[in-house]
């Protein structure tokens, strides 16, 4: 699997990923690539060899419907940037690794799922209210 750090370092790929994330937020099953040409305004072919390289990452999907096809967002790949970040985005990091080191194992896996999709809700409701200011 490719670095995803060198992936998501092109902007036309993070701008793919973010229409992805858009639309998957609106509820659509999937989006087009004549449709992701039509809005990022890039030619058909650099789609393509974009989505190529975000399919070999594993950060999309493809659903195929006859000649069409369909890609969505695959978000567990961004698990690993999301851990990477995470430290930087702390304000208390010594009383964060204390309080995980403290608890069971168990417990400690529970709460950093549990953080994790705290983070995720607080993403997609600022997504969704920063939708709407526009």
């Amino acid at each position: 699997m490719a670095d995803i750090f060198g992936v998501i370092a092109d902007a036309t790929r993070r701008d793919i990923l973010r229409l992805l994330l858009d639309r998957s937020v609106e509820g659509e099953d999937g989006t087009s690539v004549s449709h992701i040409v039509h809005e990022l305004g890039v030619s058909q072919p650099t789609v393509s060899k974009h989505l190529k390289v975000l399919r070999e990452a594993e950060l999309v999907s493809v659903r195929e419907e006859g000649q069409h096809r369909y890609y969505s967002l695959s978000r567990a790949p961004l698990d690993d940037v999301d851990a990477w970040l995470m430290p930087f985005l702390t304000e208390d990091q010594d009383a964060e690794a204390a309080f995980v080191s403290a608890l069971p194992e168990p417990a400690a896996h529970a709460a950093d799922v549990v953080g994790r999709a705290a983070a995720s809700v607080n993403r997609a409701v600022a997504a969704a209210f920063g939708k709407r200011g526009r």
